[in-house]
């Protein structure tokens, strides 16, 4: 009887090294090397590391498969289970859970990187602001940029070098230029990018990654979710505001998406349509793990959620790290040196690699 054999993996071919880019907030990137093994949480460690960031909970690793949707990497499983992309790998370091109030950040180096997070959103239409907003938000940006306004320095058209919003008028730079010159003289960087995340807070589309969909009438909609709960804009026009402690359950099945929860005391059920199977259940992920950042006390307190009615059937999905009342009570327990923060328009790196 012939006996037969089973070829088990090499040794070589567990301890391949795989190269994995990193881009970061400014479009710079790092890179590492990474095994089969290695979980999602080295990756995020390897970039905090780098910038010496010890607020890191409020950061994640995006990536893109292969059909261009979108994934937040989970720490607590191999990398290379997650990609579905060919070797080597490329991720976006970005924020993931907005700061509810940017003042009780405790290091200035994770309010810069929360800046250039949201100078990001500015630029690509997620941060949706009227006339006046957008002009002071775009000075704050020029006076960290560039510091007080010089006429020595500063052209009638200084303004036109800095791309900063999707759409931006002659109109515009102008109220911009005529903040920057009048009301911001004397900030320093720091402060004015303060500044910027205090008015950018306040907004409704502050911390919205909207995710596209069709509505029970087929009109299109972008669902998100914030600090405050779950939001649904139609345009520029914000149609629902559901606050976590009145949903009950997100669930997905298929394509479709369904919120569930109290309204004026009575049962409010929404569905939404998205284009994928896969995009629905990335934005089931995205709502169970935002309600349980910004809506548990603690993270003991975090349960596993089915996406079905049913526990057994359908996916399951845990929430896995810190909560924001438990980020900022350790954040008000940081006590070091502050790391430099270098300016990120000098022609060196922007912070220390430690």
């Amino acid at each position: 009887m012939k006996m037969l054999r089973f070829r088990s993996p090499s040794l070589r071919s567990l301890d391949q090294e795989i190269l994995c880019t990193i881009r970061l907030l400014d479009d710079s990137e790092i890179s590492c090397s990474i095994q089969r093994d290695t979980r999602g949480q080295f990756l995020l460690d390897h970039v905090c590391n780098h910038y010496n960031l010890l607020e890191k909970d409020y950061f994640g690793i995006r990536y893109v498969d292969p059909e261009k949707q979108r994934h937040w990497l989970e720490p607590n499983k191999p990398v290379v289970r997650q990609m579905k992309s060919q070797q080597p790998y490329t991720m976006c370091f970005r924020v993931k859970f907005y700061p509810h109030e940017p003042m009780k950040i405790k290091e200035e180096l994770t309010r810069y990187l929360l800046y250039l997070q949201l100078k990001r959103d500015i630029y690509h239409g997620r941060l949706l602001c009227p006339f006046a907003e957008a002009a002071y938000l775009g000075a704050c940006i020029i006076q960290a940029e560039l510091g007080d306004y010089d006429p020595e320095e500063h052209p009638s058209d200084y303004i036109r070098d800095f791309k900063l919003f999707p759409k931006q008028s002659l109109k515009l730079e102008r109220k911009i230029m005529e903040i920057h010159k009048n009301e911001l003289r004397g900030q320093c960087a720091a402060l004015a990018e303060l500044n910027m995340l205090q008015r950018a807070h306040s907004l409704e589309t502050y911390g919205v990654d909207p995710h596209p969909c069709k509505d029970f009438t087929g009109s299109t909609a972008f669902l998100g979710f914030t600090a405050t709960g779950f939001v649904v804009f139609q345009g520029n026009k914000r149609i629902h505001l559901l606050k976590w402690a009145d949903v009950s359950k997100l669930k997905f099945e298929g394509k479709t998406f369904y919120v569930i929860g109290i309204q004026k005391e009575k049962k409010l059920v929404l569905t939404f349509h998205t284009s994928t199977p896969a995009a629905c259940k990335h934005l089931w992920k995205c709502g169970v793990e935002n309600q349980a950042f910004y809506k548990c006390a603690k993270s003991s307190q975090i349960k596993t959620v089915s996406s079905s009615n049913i526990f057994f059937k359908g996916s399951r999905f845990r929430y896995s790290g810190r909560v924001a009342k438990e980020v900022i009570e350790a954040s008000s327990k940081i006590q070091r040196e502050p790391p430099e923060v270098r300016s990120h328009y000098n022609s060196e790196s922007v912070f220390p690699c430690v």
